[in-house]
């Protein structure tokens, strides 16, 4: 009798978990509206911060830029003219909108997104591209790379700095809006928060395992680091000090894109496995998370999710590798 007991609790207690995980994941949630911005799907993306516009890169369209308050196609670019190698696999918007970069493998170029001319394109052979970020007005450049570096660059004097704190190929780079602090990660289980202009290092953040995404928020506030097991930390720009840890029962989640609400309380988050998922800044606290829309034609259906962005009203934007653009209601 007592097996039994014990056997009906367990149960009970798995019922009650599984319904407490449910409730906080809107799992079956549909997107306000949906547009189809690559047909065959998109090898990357960004979102401006104020969720204006979009910079989507794809096998038939190139690069497409989108006005997603009206849905309407700005721009098509070429990452490189006359050539096959327009395979654009990074992409960062200006805080102020003014300009994009966008990167494959072996080049980079500046794109002023106020004409949609073309600033300046540029290639690297020591190494390849691992990410990419841009200040405000095109005046600085960030690009972490595969031989451990990241080179920021001053366009005005062609002053490049190269950061040389990792031992090993960077992950993820980024910038604020007016260029003097960058942060990066690596596979050396390191992020680093570093001064542009001296190249010193102002905080080290040390993980467990290789550090996937970092991110900085536009405003100077946050610092966002995750590495690929367990843990992903939200700290204090100011002070260097950790805020909160994300909380999640998963063994790992692995994030593609990160982004901050403008009022500082929420963090939004998009990963490979097509979810989306918002933040509470202070505690860590997922407060809720719902999956993009895959394509139709891939089996196992899946989607990574390149960028998202707080919108107006409690909406959300995200763009994914299924060539879709989705508003989402976030009911907080």
């Amino acid at each position: 009798m007592l097996c039994f007991r014990n056997k009906c609790f367990r149960t009970l207690k798995l019922v009650i978990i599984s319904s407490l995980l449910l409730a906080c994941q809107d799992v079956n949630k549909q997107p306000l509206t949906q547009w189809q911005h690559a047909v065959e799907g998109a090898y990357d993306a960004d979102i401006s911060n104020d969720a204006s516009l979009s910079v989507v890169s794809s096998i038939h369209h190139g690069i497409s830029v989108w006005d997603l308050k009206n849905n309407a196609l700005k721009y098509t670019w070429s990452q490189q003219q006359n050539s096959s190698d327009n395979l654009v696999l990074a992409i960062d918007i200006a805080d102020n909108n003014s300009h994009a970069i966008t990167a494959s493998r072996e080049n980079f170029s500046l794109w002023n997104l106020a004409t949609g001319q073309s600033e300046g394109f540029w290639q690297i052979s020591e190494s390849n591209i691992r990410d990419v970020a841009i200040a405000n007005n095109g005046n600085y450049l960030l690009v972490g790379q595969s031989n451990n570096k990241v080179v920021h660059i001053t366009l005005a004097s062609g002053r490049r700095l190269e950061f040389l704190g990792h031992q090993e190929k960077i992950n993820s780079v980024d910038m604020l809006p007016n260029g003097r602090v960058a942060m990066s990660g690596s596979n050396d289980f390191v992020a680093y928060v570093w001064d542009t202009l001296s190249g010193q290092v102002i905080y080290r953040f040390n993980h467990p395992s290789r550090v996937t995404k970092v991110a900085l928020d536009p405003k100077g506030r946050f610092a966002f680091s995750a590495d690929s097991k367990k843990d992903a930390h939200i700290w204090d720009l100011k002070t260097g000090e950790k805020i909160s840890s994300l909380k999640y029962t998963n063994r790992q989640e692995i994030f593609s894109t990160i982004s901050f609400s403008p009022d500082g309380k929420q963090l939004l988050t998009g990963a490979p496995s097509r979810k989306v998922s918002v933040w509470d800044i202070a505690s860590g606290k997922r407060l809720s998370s719902w999956r993009v829309t895959p394509r139709k034609d891939i089996r196992p259906a899946g989607a990574v999710v390149y960028a998202a962005a707080f919108s107006d009203n409690n909406v959300i934007i995200t763009e994914s590798s299924a060539g879709y653009a989705e508003r989402w209601l976030f009911e907080p």
